[in-house]
């Protein structure tokens, strides 16, 4: 099975590729070959922008494949931009959506992939709900072959998956105070890249999953306060978490504000049902206080991969000392 990842060295998607390989698909990755990531042992590469149409027909030469995963596809030109490119010329083209898209706050959970679409916080969701509208009015109109994937918080050893990132291991490491979204008893789901690849891996080529749509995540269940727990556990810390409300931390930061009005700040838990029914091998098997253990370990191992952002630093300071000024036995 001859398969292209445009894209194919980011958290979700090296995993992924690697799990390919190992099960004997003939990958191809397309991208700009300047990732952090080295790109999976034994893929073919093909160097291009896929925004520069010109350099990436003159990379493909009119090739077919048997599957087309576009990992890069935020907005609707970009999916008019694959839709140029792979009619025609793929048996079955995957987009890779987001569990941000589903209806926020969810009116009902577990979280099901026939939960409706909505997020009016977040304009990354909506460009991907745009996305799959495309899709679906593509397939209905010329049979084209789409699988919609969406993954909701999945992470690997490099990407420590709270806001901040390392920046907080390091407030945790100094004893400094670390800030937790609202009361941190909302239930989150995070999934370990492997655990995510061996879902979605069993989709490519997969007849079962034309014109389907699925989410691929853990069945673990985990408050913030114990995310933020496990990953002082993996560092030998006792941490100082102080819980402040989401809409204020969007006041300081907009960006970080709408991750959390337009997804981090609700429940999400997922019923895993159809991935499991269309792919029976796939079953999550890391739970995250051993994928805590694999960032902390990763991160020691090298200091230069212990990268402290000074501006989310800053604004954590200044926040709690206002919030504490304003509120003295919340800080």
């Amino acid at each position: 099975m001859k398969v292209l990842f445009i894209g194919g060295t980011g958290v979700i998607s090296s995993a992924c590729a690697s799990l390919a390989i190992s099960k004997g698909i003939d990958l191809t990755l397309l991208n700009r070959g300047i990732s952090v990531r080295p790109p999976a042992a034994g893929a073919h590469l093909l160097k291009a922008d896929i925004h520069d149409t010109a350099a990436v027909h003159d990379a493909l030469a009119d090739e077919f494949f048997d599957v087309v995963v576009d990992w890069i596809a935020y907005t609707p030109i970009d999916i008019q931009k694959d839709f140029d490119l792979f009619k025609g010329k793929t048996g079955q083209y995957i987009f890779i959506s987001s569990a941000s898209a589903y209806q926020t706050p969810p009116a009902n959970l577990p979280i099901r992939e026939s939960t409706p679409l909505e997020n009016s916080f977040w304009a990354y969701s909506r460009n991907k709900i745009a996305c799959e509208e495309m899709l679906l009015q593509e397939y209905r109109k010329d049979k084209f072959p789409f699988t919609i994937v969406r993954p909701s918080h999945t992470y690997d050893q490099t990407l420590v998956p709270v806001e901040g990132g390392y920046t907080v291991i390091d407030r945790m490491l100094r004893g400094k105070p670390v800030i937790v979204h609202g009361d941190g008893t909302s239930i989150w789901t995070l999934t370990h890249s492997s655990d995510f690849a061996k879902g979605f891996v069993g989709l490519l080529g997969n007849a079962h999953a034309i014109g389907e749509v699925f989410h691929i995540t853990s069945d673990e269940w985990l408050t913030w306060n114990q995310i933020y727990q496990s990953l002082a556990t993996a560092a030998g810390v006792i941490p100082k978490l102080v819980h402040v409300p989401s809409d204020l931390i969007a006041a300081y930061n907009s960006r970080i504000g709408d991750s959390l009005l337009g997804d981090k700040s609700h429940s999400a838990i997922f019923d895993n049902s159809k991935i499991k029914q269309v792919v029976p091998e796939f079953s999550a098997s890391i739970p995250f206080c051993r994928g805590a253990q694999e960032i902390i370990a990763w991160h020691r191992s090298d200091p230069s991969r212990q990268k402290i952002n000074s501006e989310f630093d800053n604004m954590c300071d200044i926040l709690l000392e206002n919030y504490s000024k304003a509120w003295p036995d919340k800080g």
